[in-house]
């Protein structure tokens, strides 16, 4: 069953606002068992913008869906130029301050588990283990007929081969890591088939419109059951994907946290909600708790 896309959200009345104080966060933390749920918000001190926040990519760019990329080679053709081109600078992103406090926290046993919604990889980059990458990762292609698996260095590469030439100049990035290019652009770029049978590939990430892999629903919602607490880092929770793991977190009496700078679909559901930049938020909380982030040592 596909999920229907949902691309916006309007706050409503009545949300408890944002505050500067990490305390509740740091308390947390230090109690242990705490699951990170993290967004595109994490990832966007290294460089790639998010949907729906400030300059967010939503405002000048609408995802393709999945029953878009199946249902014509043209907008397959839109995709992959779009993608590629966007690949050389999303693969050159490096973790930022809150990828590496994240990763700190796992290493002192603060937290029972790492859900990202993000397809960039930089968790895992900075050190990360067993992150459940509920969209999937940019980083693998599957082909949609046989099913099989590739890398995205090596569908790269024979995209460099059969594009030659290709450098357009892209008004932007977005944070499934295609760049906006015109139909002009694009017009002439071509699309490889899978090496083993000639099929579609297709990135091994959930586009809009396409449902999450149901065994992956299942390993969340048992972190869920694991866990003391749920912190969210970083995303506007607009999508039920994320949204859900909030509900179920809440409906169980575990506290739910998160620090982003703007409201979220989730507040409703959390304890406190920390309007602070991550990448400050995160440091200050290692900082507090005496925990050294990236061989830093703490105050």
């Amino acid at each position: 069953m596909r999920m229907r896309p949902t691309l916006s959200w309007t706050p409503t009345d009545g949300l408890r606002p944002g505050t500067t104080d990490p305390g509740p966060v740091a308390d947390a933390l230090r109690a242990g068992g705490v699951l990170v749920l993290s967004g595109a918000g994490i990832s966007t001190e290294s460089g790639i913008p998010d949907y729906r926040g400030k300059g967010g990519s939503l405002s000048r760019h609408t995802p393709m869906t999945y029953q878009e990329f199946t249902a014509a080679a043209g907008a397959r053709r839109r995709y992959w130029a779009r993608s590629h081109l966007g690949w050389r600078t999303f693969g050159r992103a490096r973790p930022n301050a809150g990828h590496l406090a994240v990763t700190a926290f796992e290493r002192h046993g603060l937290l029972s588990g790492v859900i990202t919604q993000n397809v960039d990889g930089l968790h895992q980059a900075a050190g990360s283990e067993g992150v459940v990458e509920l969209h999937g990762s940019l980083d693998r292609v599957v082909c949609l007929s046989c099913g099989g698996f590739s890398a995205r260095r090596e569908l790269a590469r024979r995209l460099e081969e059969a594009n030659v030439g290709f450098e357009p100049v892209a008004a932007g990035l977005n944070p499934d890591g295609d760049a906006d290019l015109t139909d002009e652009q694009v017009r002439d770029f071509r699309v490889a088939a899978c090496a083993e049978c000639g099929g579609i590939l297709k990135p091994d990430v959930v586009f809009f419109g396409e449902a999450v892999p149901p065994q992956r629903v299942a390993r969340c919602r048992a972190l869920v059951d694991e866990s003391t607490s749920l912190l969210v880092l970083g995303s506007s929770l607009t999508v039920m994907s994320g949204l859900r793991f909030v509900r179920e977190a809440a409906r169980a009496g575990k506290p739910v946290l998160i620090v982003n700078q703007d409201p979220t679909r989730g507040d409703q559901h959390a304890v406190t909600r920390v309007a602070l930049p991550l990448g400050t938020a995160l440091t200050a909380l290692a900082d507090r708790l005496h925990i050294p982030v990236d061989g830093r040592k703490a105050a």
